[in-house]
């Protein structure tokens, strides 16, 4: 059996934000298991992990770089140590330029991004030099590129380079009179933060766990009770919940931000009806700088040693 140490309950807590003792009696529950414990908990009705679990954990930008006609677009994240270095123009001028290489080029993985020429040399090379002059360590995380043909694309950038979207839309029209709509779509998603387009891109895998976990919620909550409701009822009540959640993590579904009275989907459709052509969300791309980066724990050693039987 794994020995819990101070270190794997601490995180535990910061992922979850759930007491100290359930999450250690969570990974003592999952053999030292970080992921499953998250699950155990959440089916407790003791964490939000899905929340929770991708706290920032890192500095540094993520740049957006698109054609004249938005017919393609690349999302960028560049980390950085300190957020100091984020905001220098140097740093900020070395995310524009990887994200303009990664659109110019036909490149699959930050590996071939790395070797790509940029203008001053390969991105690899100016990363480098970047590196040595302002004396931090930087790397290129992630990139995603948008170039489907029949596609414009918007973004949206919020404080000031934390959180980056790029929406793909399926349109007959320009991006001059998609801009508007694309762009308030790339702000819902940055600020919902929904998972997926609508309900039939959803994950079969992330929907057979998010039951499984609705379905140890409610029968905890039943057997708790002095009169435990029939199994039809609870099965109905895991399918309300069920749908619910989905409204919540896709896009179409979700409630639009700028106007409570429609759904995202009524929204676009408004667009479309205004100006004529047809509009259809293809795909977007929501990155936060840092977000499942672990992160180094100094806090709380003396509170979870305690728990832990004084394990560091």
């Amino acid at each position: 059996m794994t020995a819990i140490t101070a270190k794997m309950v601490s995180e535990l807590r910061e992922l979850t934000g759930a007491g100290m003792m359930d999450c250690k009696k969570a990974l003592v529950a999952c053999d030292g298991d970080t992921e499953k414990a998250i699950d155990f908990l959440r089916e407790k009705g003791l964490a939000a992990a899905a929340k929770k679990a991708g706290r920032i954990a890192a500095e540094g930008l993520v740049g957006v770089a698109t054609t004249e006609d938005a017919s393609s677009a690349v999302i960028i994240e560049v980390n950085s140590e300190t957020d100091f270095v984020a905001a220098n123009p140097e740093f900020q001028a070395l995310v524009a330029a990887s994200a303009q290489a990664a659109l110019n080029n036909d490149v699959a993985d930050v590996e071939a991004l790395l070797a790509t020429d940029c203008g001053e040399g390969t991105v690899s090379e100016l990363l480098t030099a970047k590196i040595a002059k302002i004396g931090e360590n930087m790397t290129v995380r992630r990139f995603a590129k948008f170039a489907d043909a029949g596609c414009v694309c918007a973004h949206y950038i919020h404080g000031n380079g934390k959180v980056g979207v790029v929406v793909e839309l399926e349109t007959e029209a320009t991006i001059d009179e998609v801009k508007e709509c694309g762009r308030s779509l790339a702000m819902q998603v940055a600020s919902m933060n929904p998972k997926f387009v609508d309900e039939s891109a959803v994950d079969a895998e992330w929907k057979e766990k998010e039951l499984h976990i609705l379905l140890q919620q409610a029968l905890n909550e039943n057997a708790e009770l002095e009169k435990p409701k029939p199994e039809a009822i609870v099965e109905k009540m895991v399918n309300g919940r069920l749908a619910k959640q989905l409204k919540e993590v896709c896009l179409l579904q979700q409630v639009y931000v700028k106007d409570g009275e429609m759904t995202v989907a009524q929204y676009v459709a408004k667009t479309a009806k205004e100006i004529g052509k047809e509009i259809k969300v293809k795909a977007f791309v929501r990155y936060e700088v840092g977000e499942g980066i672990e992160k180094k724990q100094s806090n709380l050693a003396e509170e979870v040693a305690a728990l832990t039987g004084g394990a560091k």
